[in-house]
C-alpha cells in the first residue's frame, strides 16, 4: 500500500498558480497569450502530463525530516507562498498549479521511490526544485529516460549541467565548483601563510566544492581533508575537528549541511579549537545554524560561534531589510508563510519559485516538456530576479547563476560586501560590473 504525507503533512502542497500583471512584465512574452490575462482559458491547450486548461501539476522531494531536514523543510512552504500570492492577484492565463511534495529524508533510495510516484502515478508535468546533491543523482538517469523537466535543481553540483547525455536537468545555484573558486580566492588573498584545513561531505556536493577551492588555495597551504557521511553524522565531527586542530589548521573551509556545520564548531569549541571559519553558502544561514548550535548544546552554546565566519552569497542577504527583493519576499511571507521562520531558507524558496513563474510565462499557453526545456535554454539567461549575477542557461549550460559575491557572519546575519564574482567552472574569475533587477512596481503588496 502506498503511504504518502500527502494527507496528513502540512507540506502536502496545493496552492493555485497564476501570473499578477505586475509579473508579466518581469516574465516575458507569453507565446500566443498577448492580450490575455486573468481567468481567461478559451486558448489552452494540454499537450503534456500533468497539464490541463486549467491546471499544472509540478512534483519535488525534500527532505522534511532526517539530517537535511533543518532549515531545508522550509523551502517548499516558501516557494507555495509566492504561488498563493500569485495566484490571488490574476493568473497565468487561467492554469493554477498543484504542487505535491514527497518526504524522501535526504535518503537516495526513498528519492528513488517518491520519484518514480510523482512521475508514473501523479503524472506530473516537471519536477520542481527537488532537493539535494546524492538524492537527485539517484534519480537523474531515470527522469531523463522518462523525459520530465528536473528544473532548478535545489543542488549546485556541476552534474546537472550534462545537456548532452541529461538534457532535462538544470540547476539554480551558483554550482559548487564556482563557489569554491570564489572562497579559495579569498582565502588566497586574505589568509596567506595560514595552515588552511578542509571539512566537506564525501558526496558530489563536497568533492565539488574542494575542487572549486583547490583551483585557488595552494596546495602547500592545505594540511588536512576530513569528511563526513551524512548516515553517521549522529555520532557527531569531535574526530574530524580534532585532526583539524592536531594538524595546526587555522582556517577552515568547510562545505556542510547546516547541522554538520553546527556539530562541527560544537566539537571544535569542545577542545578550544577556534578557527576561521569559511563556510560553504548550504550550510551557513545564520538563524538555521543558531537555532542547531542552541538545540544540539542543549542551550549552552549560540550564534556566537558563527561570528566572524565567511560566506558567500548569490542572493541579497536575507537580513538585508533595505533591499527591495528582501522587502517584498517578507510582506509575501508574512501573509502566506508566516508560520515559517524568516531565514535565508525562506528567501531561497520564494526566488526560485519566482523563476518558475517567469519560465511558465515565458512558455506560452501550449505548454510541452520539450517546450519547457527549450525555453528556458534560449530565454533563461534573460531572466530577471532577486539574483546578484545573471543566470547562464543555454543549449550547453544549465547551471544558473554564474558568481557570488563574499559575506561575513555578523550580528546574527550576513553582511556582503566587496566585488560581485562570476566565473566558470575552469575559466578566470572576473569582476561583474551589472547591476542586480529591480522587483515589478507593486510586487508583494
Amino acid at each position: 500500500m502506498r503511504t504518502s504525507l500527502r494527507a496528513a503533512h502540512p507540506y502536502r502542497l496545493a496552492a493555485g498558480l497564476a501570473a499578477v500583471s505586475v509579473l508579466a512584465a518581469a516574465c516575458g512574452s507569453s507565446g500566443g497569450s498577448s492580450g490575455t490575462s486573468g481567468n481567461n482559458t478559451s486558448g489552452n491547450t494540454a499537450s503534456a502530463p500533468g497539464v490541463t486548461a486549467t491546471t499544472i501539476t509540478l512534483g519535488a522531494t525534500e527532505p522534511l525530516t532526517g539530517p537535511a531536514a533543518p532549515g531545508y523543510s522550509e523551502i517548499a512552504p516558501a516557494s507555495t507562498a509566492v504561488f498563493k500570492y500569485v495566484n490571488a492577484h490574476g493568473g497565468i492565463d487561467g492554469r493554477t498549479i498543484k504542487y505535491i511534495v514527497e518526504n524522501d529524508q535526504y535518503d537516495p533510495s526513498i528519492t528513488a521511490t517518491k520519484t518514480r510516484e510523482l512521475i508514473l502515478q501523479d503524472n506530473v508535468f516537471a519536477l520542481f526544485d527537488p532537493l539535494g546533491t546524492p538524492t537527485d543523482l539517484a534519480v537523474q538517469p531515470f527522469v531523463n529516460s522518462e523525459k520530465v523537466p528536473q528544473l532548478f535543481i535545489a543542488s549546485g553540483c556541476a552534474c546537472w549541467s550534462q545537456p548532452q547525455k541529461y538534457p532535462w536537468s538544470f540547476g539554480w545555484q551558483t554550482n559548487y565548483i564556482i563557489e569554491g573558486k570564489i572562497l579559495g580566492q579569498y582565502i588566497k588573498a586574505n589568509y596567506a601563510g595560514k595552515k588552511v584545513g578542509y571539512l566537506y561531505q564525501n558526496d558530489e556536493f563536497g568533492q565539488d566544492g574542494v575542487k572549486g577551492l583547490d583551483m585557488q588555495v595552494p596546495a602547500a597551504s592545505v594540511v588536512s581533508r576530513q569528511t563526513y557521511d551524512t548516515t553517521t553524522l549522529s555520532a557527531g565531527l569531535g574526530n574530524q575537528m580534532a585532526a583539524l586542530k592536531a594538524a595546526g589548521a587555522q582556517v577552515v573551509a568547510m562545505y556542510t549541511i547546516p547541522a554538520a556545520t553546527a556539530l562541527a564548531m560544537l566539537a571544535a569549541a569542545e577542545i578550544g579549537y577556534h578557527p576561521q571559519y569559511v563556510i560553504s553558502n548550504v550550510g551557513a544561514d545564520p538563524p538555521t545554524v543558531t537555532k542547531l548550535l542552541s538545540s544540539f548544546s542543549k542551550g549552552k552554546a549560540g550564534g556566537n560561534l558563527l561570528e566572524g565566519a565567511i560566506t558567500a552569497g548569490y542572493l541579497p542577504s536575507e537580513s538585508n531589510y533595505g533591499n527591495a527583493w528582501v522587502s517584498d519576499f517578507r510582506k509575501i511571507w508574512k501573509k502566506y508563510d508566516a508560520g515559517e521562520p524568516w531565514d535565508g531558507n525562506t528567501e531561497y524558496g520564494m526566488a526560485v519559485a519566482y523563476t518558475m513563474v517567469n519560465l511558465l510565462r515565458a512558455a506560452g499557453r501550449n505548454l510541452t516538456r520539450q517546450g519547457l526545456v527549450k525555453t528556458l535554454e534560449a530565454k533563461g539567461a534573460t531572466f530577471t530576479g532577486p539574483g546578484l549575477v545573471p543566470f547562464s542557461y543555454s543549449k550547453t549550460d544549465h547551471y544558473g547563476y554564474q558568481g557570488m559575491q563574499i559575506g561575513k557572519e555578523t550580528g546574527g546575519g550576513i553582511t556582503l560586501s566587496g566585488p560581485v564574482h562570476v566565473t566558470t567552472n575552469n575559466g578566470p574569475i572576473k569582476t561583474y560590473s551589472g547591476s542586480p533587477a529591480s522587483p515589478p512596481a507593486g510586487f508583494g503588496s
